[in-house]
């Protein structure tokens, strides 16, 4: 025990002793870090100074550079300003010698107006003396001499003038008439149609001659009930199994002939029994006529007709002009018209309409009175909206004044679907008349000589007498007759017209 606590003041001591040292050492290594530093910093300053020392040194020299650098620009901007100094001194002179110059040229030009206006002066006197001088010499005053020179200038030109107009419409007209026959042979080429054949009779065969008999009746009631019926005449001769319609309306023969058929098939024939198939066979036909109306506007391309428009078409079937069916003509008309408008640039859709309804007032002029177009014209405006197609179906003929661009294609296609070969027929009578009538036209105008009607009334060639027209007259001669024709004939297709004036010198060696 004593031993323990010997040894608890010598643990103490010792401690106190290690920390004492301790604390010692730690001085001295904090001294020793402190010493570290302190050199430290003296280095870094040291080092700082000369950094210092060279920044001062690099930004001395730089100075310099920059000095001397803004010194030479100077120079150089100097030198230049005395060079534009001396170019803007340069300058000045020699705008101070060109006013020098222009002054004296200004002087020099106003002594030449001065002289220039003496001798104008003294040109006038000597002009005035010359004048009085001729007027004295030829006894005209200067207006009548002027006069004079102007109609002796017209005369000479009149003639050149003239030559010169025929020159010019001959041209124009070559370059129309090559532009209008392709126009219309390039239609012509894509429009088939069919050669014109026109009847004026149907016949019904008969399954037996015992059938006449049936047909004609007791007395003939049966006969004559059909013809009062349908308005046809029935021809009843020795032609066996058969008997003949005979009408010029197409439309009654039409009703006759089913009437007939169905009589015949039926077997049923008395005047109740006539009656009641002829009033079915009417209907049958109506109900045709608006089928082949339809069929009219689709086969040329025509949509939204109204439904009496259509109607009023299909009538066209039974319609025939010189042997030309008119609905046939009516669509082939159609066609022609769109196709020269799609070669002209105008609306294919009015035309193609206007051609397919150009006649639809032939399938009621004998219902109303007045001109076939201007009744279809009629028509369409009662029950269409389009003033373009009504103005066309109207002047198609040219019975109006105006006539628009529609009018004049509906006009032409009309022109070439009436004409071109085997469209219509004519009779030789009719024929004869219309050669005559060209040659009678021409032969009424004064100074023609003879006139012939050649190439089926194509043509006209027409002799003057050489000594009552001239050459310019001759060239009147035939616009005048052309006007005449249009005026006075209905033709198809056009009339070219030939004036021919021969003069000839004769002599006699003796």
């Amino acid at each position: 025990m004593v031993a323990s606590w010997l040894l608890i003041p010598a643990v103490v001591i010792t401690l106190i002793l290690g920390i004492g040292i301790g604390y010692q050492i730690r001085n001295i290594i904090m001294s020793r870090k402190i010493q570290r530093a302190e050199k430290d910093a003296a280095e870094i300053l040291t080092n700082a100074s000369t950094k210092q020392k060279e920044i001062l040194l690099e930004a001395k020299e730089e100075s310099i550079k920059i000095k001397a650098e803004a010194e030479s620009e100077i120079r150089a901007r100097r030198s230049e300003l005395n060079r534009q100094e001396r170019r803007l001194a340069q300058k000045e002179e020699n705008v101070e010698r060109k006013n020098e110059a222009l002054d004296r040229r200004e002087r020099a030009i106003a002594t030449k107006e001065k002289e220039a206006e003496k001798i104008r002066t003294q040109l006038d006197e000597l002009k005035n003396k010359q004048v009085q001088q001729l007027e004295l010499i030829s006894g005209m005053s200067t207006s009548e001499a002027k006069e004079y020179l102007l109609n002796i200038v017209e005369a000479e030109t009149r003639s050149d003038l003239a030559q010169r107009i025929r020159e010019v419409e001959s041209i124009l007209k070559d370059e129309a008439d090559q532009k209008a026959r392709e126009i219309v042979s390039f239609a012509i080429q894509r429009c088939a149609s069919d050669v014109a054949q026109e009847t004026t009779v149907s016949t019904i065969t008969l399954p037996s001659d015992d059938m006449k008999g049936r047909l004609i009746g007791r007395e003939g009631r049966n006969i004559r009930s059909l013809e009062n019926a349908t308005g046809v005449d029935l021809i009843v001769d020795d032609t066996p199994e058969a008997v003949t319609i005979s009408c010029f309306d197409p439309i009654r023969r039409e009703v006759a002939r089913i009437a007939l058929e169905k009589l015949i098939l039926d077997g049923r024939i008395h005047p109740a029994r006539i009656e009641e198939v002829v009033s079915k066979a009417k209907e049958d036909v109506e109900t045709a006529i608006q089928a082949e109306g339809e069929q009219a506007a689709y086969k040329a391309g025509v949509v939204g007709l109204h439904p009496e428009v259509i109607k009023q078409l299909g009538r066209l079937k039974y319609r025939f002009s010189y042997g030309q069916n008119v609905l046939t003509h009516s669509i082939e008309v159609s066609q022609l018209s769109a196709m020269i408008a799609s070669e002209l640039g105008a609306d294919v859709n009015i035309c193609r309409t206007a051609g397919l309804l150009h006649d639809i007032g032939k399938g009621a002029d004998q219902e109303v009175e007045g001109p076939h177009a201007a009744i279809g014209a009629d028509i369409i405006r009662r029950w269409s909206k389009s003033p373009e197609i009504t103005e066309a179906v109207a002047a198609h003929h040219g019975e109006t004044e105006t006539m628009s661009i529609y009018a004049f294609i509906v006009s032409a296609a009309d022109a070439i679907s009436s004409s071109r070969p085997g469209a219509r027929r004519e009779s030789v009578d009719q024929h004869l008349k219309r050669l005559e009538a060209l040659e009678n036209v021409a032969l009424s105008f004064p100074g023609v000589e003879k006139s012939f009607a050649i190439q089926a009334g194509r043509e006209v060639r027409i002799m003057v007498k050489p000594e009552e027209i001239d050459d310019l007259a001759s060239a009147r001669l035939a616009r005048e007759i052309v006007k005449s024709i249009e005026d006075t004939l209905e033709y198809p297709g056009q009339i070219k017209v030939t004036v021919i004036r021969e003069t000839r010198s004769i002599d006699y060696a003796k």
